[in-house]
C-alpha cells in the first residue's frame, strides 16, 4: 500500500455484471440539459486547445479534467502526463491521487478491497493490451478480421484509451467480490469519479459495459453526469 493507500496489483478482473441504476430517460435529459445551455446564454461549449469538448461553466483549470478521449477525440501525440505510481506498479495523473484515495477508503468502510488493476498507459502499452486481446480471440477460433472487430468492443485503439489520459482506472477487489462494483456505481460519483462506460450507452461510447472502469471528472460534473444517467459524451454534447 503507498502513502495514500491505493493498493495496485496485476490479478484477472471478472465478467459477471451487478444490474444498473434503472435508466431516467437517456436522451430526453440530454436533449433538456442541452436546450437550457442555449436559452440562457446560447453559450454552448467552450473547447480545448484541440478541439476537445469541455463543459461552458468550467474554468481553465478545471478543463483538463473533462477532456473527452474517445474514438472521434484522439489524444494529441504530444500529450504529456504527470503521474504517481502506486503501490504494485500501476500509475494514474497525480492529480487524481487524493480522490481515487479517498474513494477506496469509503470503499474499504464498507467492507470492500479495493485495487487497480490497470490505470495510466503509454501508447506502446495501449497498443500491446489490443494486441493481446485480438490475439486471444484469434485463439478463439475467430478469423483476424472478426478478431479486430469483437476487441475493438472492449479495447480502445490506441492514442484513442483514457488509459493514455491517465484519468481512468480500472478497479476490482481483491476478493473478488463483485458486489464492489455495485458500490462503485452508486458512490463513485460522489468522489469525483463516473462509470465511464455504462450497461446501455455503448452506442454513445462505442465500449462494451465495463463496471470497473472508472474516470475522473471532478465531483460537479461527476454528479450532474450521476443524476442525470449520462454518459461523458452526452454531458459534454459530443454525440
Amino acid at each position: 500500500m503507498n502513502r495514500s493507500g491505493i493498493r495496485a496489483r496485476g490479478a484477472a478482473s471478472r465478467t459477471i455484471f451487478p444490474p444498473r441504476r434503472n435508466p431516467k430517460g437517456r436522451w430526453l435529459v440530454a436533449a433538456l440539459i442541452a436546450g437550457a445551455l442555449l436559452c440562457a446564454g446560447g453559450l454552448g461549449l467552450l473547447s480545448t486547445a484541440t478541439d476537445r469538448p469541455v463543459a461552458a461553466d468550467r474554468t481553465d483549470s478545471e478543463a483538463w479534467q473533462l477532456v473527452l478521449v474517445n474514438a472521434t477525440h484522439p489524444l494529441p501525440e504530444d500529450h504529456l502526463v504527470e503521474t504517481v505510481e502506486l503501490d504494485g506498479g500501476e500509475s494514474v495523473d497525480a492529480r487524481i491521487e487524493e480522490p481515487l484515495s479517498e474513494l477506496f477508503r469509503a470503499a474499504e468502510q464498507a467492507g470492500y478491497h479495493p485495487f487497480v488493476r490497470s490505470g495510466y498507459r503509454t501508447r506502446a502499452e495501449q497498443e500491446r493490451v489490443l494486441a493481446e486481446r485480438i490475439a486471444y480471440y484469434e485463439d478463439q477460433g475467430l478469423g483476424e478480421q472478426a478478431a479486430q472487430q469483437e476487441a475493438s468492443r472492449w479495447v480502445a485503439q490506441p492514442g484513442t484509451s483514457e488509459h493514455e489520459l491517465g484519468l481512468a482506472v480500472d478497479i476490482n477487489d481483491e476478493d473478488g467480490d463483485e458486489e464492489l462494483y455495485a458500490w462503485l456505481d452508486v458512490h463513485a460519483h460522489e468522489y469525483g469519479f463516473i462509470k465511464r462506460y455504462p450497461e446501455d450507452a455503448s452506442q454513445i461510447t462505442g465500449i462494451s459495459h465495463e463496471p470497473w472502469h472508472y474516470r475522473y471528472v471532478g465531483t460537479e460534473a461527476a454528479r450532474d453526469i450521476y443524476l442525470g444517467d449520462l454518459t461523458l459524451e452526452e454531458y459534454l454534447g459530443a454525440v
